[in-house]
């Protein structure tokens, strides 16, 4: 029997084997892409530039250490806020991007057929914390379920400076809007204006909503198909806008960025702002002593009552991401009460807890400063209210229909017109017409 034969046969087995290997060595190397046995599982998650670092510091560690727990990276990219709707409607084009993202407002609504049905891990974060505030939970529960999970809401206080407040002769803030412009006409001719902004900026958004509410004027109907701007309401709520901006602002509200009241009341000229705790922080990081200066009260209400607005962030995940379960997990691990206790103490009380088990949460009896903040919750709504989140109410936003009212009529607009104008606006809005980003 021949007994080179066998031998043969495997030798030109073991040479086919080997050029494949090496075939596929050298694809993947011209690639350079590891082979996919040995490729981690990357999670991406985009989200904001934090108005104070800390926060996303505290939010990348975390990242880290999800990712080594569960033999993955988790990547965040974070963003300038302002111009993070034209991103997500670029991502929900071509749908591709990241598999988790930041919402903001009712922007569950606006992407509901691209975003995971998130029922489960709702349901599971929100019974270990004790329910959800309803503004909160409103804003990400569409008719087809919930679509992101609430991350947490920004309350919007009056800050003010109490040095400024007691020269012009006020011992306490304002309590009601009108209070507002009679104490800022004054605090103005002493040279301590107040600022609200009039322009392309987030913060617009959440100060015109209070305003309105608080004197019982309304964008959209209950139903939220009705445009309800055009009224003796509204007209009052512009008059009322034209007169502090005339008597106690100055034009630079008109040009703000959401940075733009910090800015005013840290330079130690402005007198009052609507704005979150940030600016107080920054003083405090910065070690200025303006800090001691500045202080927070309720946000103003008026006829018709306290009413807020406060900014609703969340986190969805879109239906295109290759790691659904992964992103929940990350969320669910978020959400561990060690991890979110780190998270809000970070964020020195800018983060508030959507969920009810934490609003006596230790960080806002630490500094008197802080102690009115968890309030704010009782006198919040959703933007759009009476009417329920919608897409409409997410387009009318980001395309600023509220605040351009103000700034045409604040500039020369006769009243009635300016009205008439975002109520054509707004009438688009419903029907989907105004495109986002």
């Amino acid at each position: 029997m021949d007994q080179t034969a066998p031998r043969s046969i495997a030798r030109r087995r073991f040479l086919r084997t080997v050029a494949g290997t090496t075939a596929g060595m050298a694809s993947w190397l011209a690639l350079r892409q590891a082979p996919a046995y040995a490729q981690k599982r990357e999670l991406t998650f985009l989200s904001w530039n934090h108005f104070v670092p800390a926060s996303d510091d505290e939010l990348r560690k975390q990242a880290e250490a999800f990712g080594k727990a569960n033999n993955c990276t988790v990547r965040v990219d974070t963003m300038a806020h302002l111009q993070m709707p034209t991103k997500i409607a670029a991502e929900a084009q071509s749908q591709s991007g990241h598999d988790m993202y930041r919402t903001a407002g009712a922007d569950p609504f606006l992407y509901e057929n691209l975003l995971v049905t998130m029922d489960d891990v709702v349901a599971k974060v929100g019974k270990q914390g004790g329910g959800w505030y309803n503004f909160a939970a409103e804003s990400c529960q569409t008719k087809s379920g919930w679509k992101a999970i609430p991350w947490f809401w920004v309350s919007f206080p009056g800050t003010y400076n109490m040095a400024h407040f007691k020269k012009a002769g006020f011992e306490q803030p304002p309590k009601t809007w009108d209070e507002l412009l009679k104490m800022g006409k004054v605090l103005k001719k002493q040279g301590n204006p107040i600022g609200i902004p009039i322009s392309h900026c987030s913060d617009a958004h959440s100060t015109y909503w209070s305003v309105a509410w608080s004197q019982g004027a309304k964008v959209l109907e209950a139903d939220g198909k009705t445009p309800a701007i055009v009224s003796d309401k509204t007209a009052q709520v512009i008059e009322w806008y034209k007169e502090l901006y005339r008597d106690a602002m100055e034009p630079e509200v008109l040009s703000w960025d959401d940075a733009g009241n910090n800015r005013f009341i840290l330079s130690g000229k402005g007198s009052w702002i609507h704005n979150p705790v940030s600016p107080y922080n920054a003083a405090l990081a910065n070690k200025q002593p303006i800090a001691d200066d500045i202080n927070h009260h309720n946000s103003p209400g008026g006829p018709a009552g306290i009413h807020s607005a406060p900014p609703n962030l969340s986190m969805g995940i879109w239906k295109f991401s290759k790691n659904q379960e992964l992103a929940k997990e990350f969320i669910a691990y978020l959400f561990q009460k060690q991890n979110f206790d780190a998270w809000i103490v970070a964020s020195n009380a800018f983060n508030h807890p959507p969920l009810k088990n934490l609003s006596d949460h230790p960080i806002w009896a630490r500094n008197p400063k802080f102690a009115m903040l968890p309030k704010e919750a009782e006198y919040a709504h959703p933007r759009g209210w009476p009417a329920k989140p919608s897409e409409a109410v997410q387009r009318i936003d980001d395309n600023y229909i509220m605040t351009d009212m103000v700034a045409k009529a604040v500039n020369g607009m006769p009243t009635k017109r300016a009205m008439d104008w975002a109520q054509e606006q707004v009438a688009l809005a419903i029907k989907g017409q105004l495109k986002v980003g």
